[in-house]
């Protein structure tokens, strides 16, 4: 084949992988075994082999995950083909939005619709539940963010109500009638507003795919479907893909059952564990598995561990992983007295790799929970150590971002009441009340742009309202390309954004990223949309003081760190309670997915490898009146054949002290001078 010699460096079972027929295909790929790369060797395989590159459909579970796939298949083919575009790659919801507005006038919907980001659609649920009559009940309601997770659980697992109220959000069992209540409503307004959440894109993917005429000229679409991360998915989205091709010609999913740990996100580890079973002769040709277990990541003595580790789960693919770099040195399990000492071990090693080296970047403090790094980052600053931490507000959440976006969303979908409520209430003197005159009459002219051009508005909005209006009929207009748009709604919103926030300057900024961000986009709605699917991370909104060093150590969570390296690896609190979570330990599938989530911190780390358990925690949720604690025991994940792996030490020991240890004083009897002032 043209161009093999780009596949001369793939080991013997990727080369299996990326040169496999066209019959369904699992790879198992172990942590740090090379999945991108076997994945976008594949790609390029069939692109080389004659595949039409806009018929290929690749999965991906973030839309910078497709572009890196795009990128690398484009390097590989590079010396035979010059331009490859791969049209059909991106996330589930991503290609659903495409396919629903492509098919919208076929289940009843608007080709101008908007898509809801979270935020959005938990403001719409407040509302809701306000206007119900249930923020007002005798026993508090559940809150907002809560209705919505309820909601969207129910919806990617396919559970009933009961059942996942009963599984995971047993405290609101009582309340499961209103809450289908608020359900119902929810859906109507959001049909009223012609506005999808994130979850109904894979609700109306998936009903699509129910339509055997509909499903047919969707499938006949793509010879080849990729499904990376398989492990991440959930019921409703193995449905869809079963749909697409129910004989598995062309199917290819990668992923990893024992980094399976998103199923509070819906996910399900059975997708992957079952999906052989899904393809039989008697379908169309049987489901192959391909296991890559060469780690290109780690040195032996931390793979060992882990392999340890995980091999001590229950249903899985056996897997043993063996390192391409060498053995290296053993993992250490660190017994510290509480969490003060836990964090000052990690300041004394994080330093000491430091000077052997080890850029703070290149290291990594893991935890289960967000606020397990409390003590530890207290220590860092008084220490002067610069971090970053792992989570906080998204994009999208920044108030000044959702503002200029509802200005952009309303034009888009003029029945998007939400977005239209948010960007009038920006002018001066437009209240609640007035807002919903206006909207009332706007809806009853057939959303006409007009509307805005002939209201009469109060004395104390008069000067700001024409601007606003020719704002709105310039954006519905819709010939010409449309980036320019997004230059003019951030020069309408820049007076208002220093009338109505702090730290206007830094705010802009962000403001002219999303500017900046519009280019990369052919059409509005596909801007808007891939935004609210897929949200940058930063945001000045939440921006702290500038690093005086252009070197930071790096927290964060387990979930937050999969996918990630480090040359170090420091795992906080690897004790009962944490791992497994005491939340996590009702059920045997709850337990086998906190096994995998240690699994997972574990296998992030390249040399060294340091989990850290300490002997006592204090009980923050009373006040620390003399010692308040709780005793921790030791991890139920580390056995015998576990512990084998590991170097045990306890620290601090008489050879080993804390940098920050007070100097040894000799005792002072205050008591004594008291008594002597009355003697």
């Amino acid at each position: 084949m043209a161009g093999s010699e780009a596949f001369e460096r793939l080991n013997q079972k990727q080369l299996e992988a990326a040169q496999f027929g066209s019959g369904p295909l699992l790879i198992i790929a172990g942590a740090g075994t090379g999945k991108t790369n076997t994945l976008a060797h594949r790609v390029a395989h069939l692109v080389l082999g004659g595949a039409t590159p806009d018929r290929i459909l690749l999965l991906t579970f973030t839309r910078r995950a497709a572009l890196e796939m795009t990128r690398r298949t484009q390097r590989i083919v590079s010396d035979v083909i010059k331009d490859v575009r791969l049209p059909w790659s991106g996330t589930f919801h991503s290609v659903a939005n495409r396919l629903i507005r492509r098919h919208s006038a076929t289940v009843g919907l608007d080709e101008t619709f908007s898509v809801l980001d979270r935020g959005d659609a938990a403001d719409l649920m407040d509302v809701l539940r306000h206007e119900l009559g249930f923020s007002k009940t005798e026993k508090r309601f559940p809150r907002k963010d809560t209705c919505l997770a309820i909601y969207s659980h129910r919806v990617n697992t396919q559970k009933s109500l009961a059942d996942t109220l009963d599984g995971l959000f047993p405290w609101c069992a009582e309340w499961e009638a209103p809450l289908t209540t608020l359900y119902r409503a929810y859906v109507d307004k959001k049909l009223e507003n012609q506005a999808l959440d994130y979850d109904d894109l894979l609700l109306y993917w998936h009903a699509m795919m129910s339509d055997d005429a509909l499903a047919a000229d969707i499938a006949s679409q793509f010879d080849y479907i990729l499904v990376d991360e398989y492990q991440d998915t959930n019921v409703l989205q193995a449905d869809i893909l079963m749909r697409l091709r129910r004989n598995g010609e062309g199917v290819t999913v990668v992923g990893d059952d024992a980094q399976a740990i998103y199923a509070f996100r819906a996910a399900t580890v059975d997708n992957i564990l079952g999906f052989p079973e899904q393809y039989t002769p008697e379908l169309g040709r049987a489901a192959s598995v391909v296991t890559l277990e060469e780690n290109y990541r780690s040195t032996q003595g931390v793979l060992d561990a882990a392999n340890a580790l995980i091999a001590e789960g229950q249903r899985q693919y056996r897997k043993v992983l063996k390192a391409h770099r060498g053995t290296g040195c053993r993992p250490r399990y660190v017994t510290v007295s509480d969490d003060q000492n836990q964090a000052e071990y990690v300041v004394e090693r994080v330093l000491d790799a430091r000077e052997q080296g080890v850029p703070l970047k290149r290291q990594a403090v893991l935890f289960r929970s967000s606020h397990h790094s409390d003590v530890l980052e207290l220590e860092l600053t008084r220490r002067n150590i610069p971090y970053v931490k792992y989570g906080g507000l998204k994009f999208l959440e920044a108030a000044h971002v959702k503002d200029m976006l509802a200005v952009l969303r309303w034009a888009d979908n003029p029945k998007n009441r939400i977005a239209a409520f948010r960007a009038l209430q920006l002018l001066p003197g437009m209240g609640p009340s007035t807002a919903e005159q206006l909207l009332g009459v706007f809806q009853a002219r057939g959303y006409s742009w007009t509307t805005l051009g002939d209201f009469r508005p109060p004395a104390g909005l008069a000067d700001a309202w024409a601007p606003f209006a020719g704002l709105m009929q310039g954006l519905a207009k819709t010939e010409g390309p449309w980036q320019g748009q997004v230059g003019h709604v951030r020069e309408w919103f820049e007076p208002h954004l220093e009338r109505i926030y702090d730290a206007a300057q830094i705010r802009m900024g962000d403001l002219v990223q999303l500017e900046r961000l519009s280019q990369q986009f052919a059409t509005r709605d596909q801007f808007l949309a891939e935004l609210a699917l897929d949200p940058p991370q930063a945001t000045g909104d939440n921006a702290g003081a500038p690093y005086l060093d252009e070197d930071y150590l790096v927290l964060s969570t387990v979930h937050s760190a999969k996918g990630q390296e480090w040359d170090a690896v420091y795992i906080l609190n690897v004790a009962d309670g944490n791992f497994p979570s005491e939340f996590s330990t009702g059920r045997s599938d709850q337990i086998e997915e906190e096994r995998r989530l240690l699994y997972v911190a574990m296998t992030r780390a390249k040399n060294e490898l340091h989990l850290i358990a300490p002997l006592k925690y204090y009980v923050t949720s009373q006040p620390r009146m003399g010692d308040r604690h709780v005793y921790g025991a030791k991890s139920r994940f580390l056995t015998a054949s576990v512990m084998s792996q590991l170097d045990s030490i306890v620290w601090p020991n008489q050879h080993e002290t804390p940098h920050a240890a007070a100097p040894h004083r000799s005792r002072v009897d205050v008591s004594a001078k008291l008594r002597h002032l009355w003697s």
